[in-house]
């Protein structure tokens, strides 16, 4: 069964995690295959709105730290630019038709940077929303280092960032990172419905205004210079404590 499983009706391309029983960490052919429907998407005329969904009880427990970890080790710790993970980053720095975003359960690291990239996102109330980057001694990604505490201000985005620590989904819809929190088995019933607005507007006005909002090479310029830090602190001793106390499920000593 895939992993990531497409579908578009009534002009909304719907991108669906599909790996429930891992909680919907998301791997490098993961990765892949959501970048080349984020690209269709783009290049299709009858394509207006992507939804970005999962299924199981969590949106995405962020990357799959296995494949991760496997795939930078046998790059030496660098992972270029056109690994998959950039170039889904790319796509959605690029993607000037809406995106919009259900989110029940866990949003972890990405499963939380990727809502930064939604224009309308819906949360479950009970959702937990985190970006522990620096609980594995990393640092943030796409471009979040920016779009966060342009979204929430710096002294929240700091606490998600610097603690790890999550927020509900009532939380995230009050300080600005969701658009919608309602109860957990109406996200996607919502979500579906504002994507559905959304590609009745005019798409050629709808992609004008989203362009005017974002300013997509500088994002991309952004998510480039993150890159840069975090493969320099992945190659770091702190890193290497993070990654073999998760391992061994115990806490860290930095």
């Amino acid at each position: 069964m895939s992993e990531i499983v497409v579908r578009t009706e009534d002009g909304v391309v719907e991108i669906r995690l599909n790996r429930p029983d891992k909680k919907n960490a998301i791997t490098q052919a993961m990765y892949a295959a959501m970048t080349e429907a984020v690209t269709a998407a783009q290049a299709d005329a009858t394509a207006r709105v992507v939804l970005f969904s999962a299924e199981g009880d969590s949106f995405s427990a962020g990357n799959d730290i296995a494949d991760f970890v496997a795939i930078s080790s046998a790059s030496g710790g660098e992972m270029g630019l056109d690994a998959p993970v950039f170039q889904f980053l790319k796509a959605m720095a690029e993607l000037d038709k809406p995106a919009v975003a259900a989110v029940r359960g866990r949003a972890v690291g990405i499963g939380l940077t990727l809502l930064l990239h939604c224009d309308l996102v819906v949360v479950a109330e009970d959702a937990l929303l985190s970006a522990p980057f620096v609980n594995l001694a990393l640092t943030p990604e796409a471009a979040s280092s920016l779009l966060l505490p342009h979204a929430i201000g710096h002294q929240r985005a700091f606490e998600l960032f610097a603690l790890g620590e999550p927020i509900d989904g009532v939380t995230a819809a009050a300080w600005g990172l969701a658009n919608r929190a309602v109860a957990a088995d109406q996200v996607e019933a919502v979500a579906r419905d504002l994507a559905r607005k959304l590609a009745r507007r005019a798409p050629g006005s709808i992609r004008a205004s989203k362009r005017l909002m974002r300013d997509g090479e500088r994002l991309w310029a952004i998510m480039q210079a993150e890159g840069a830090a975090f493969g320099v602190q992945m190659k770091s001793p702190e890193a290497m404590e993070a990654f073999m106390a998760f391992s061994q499920k115990r806490a860290p000593k930095f």
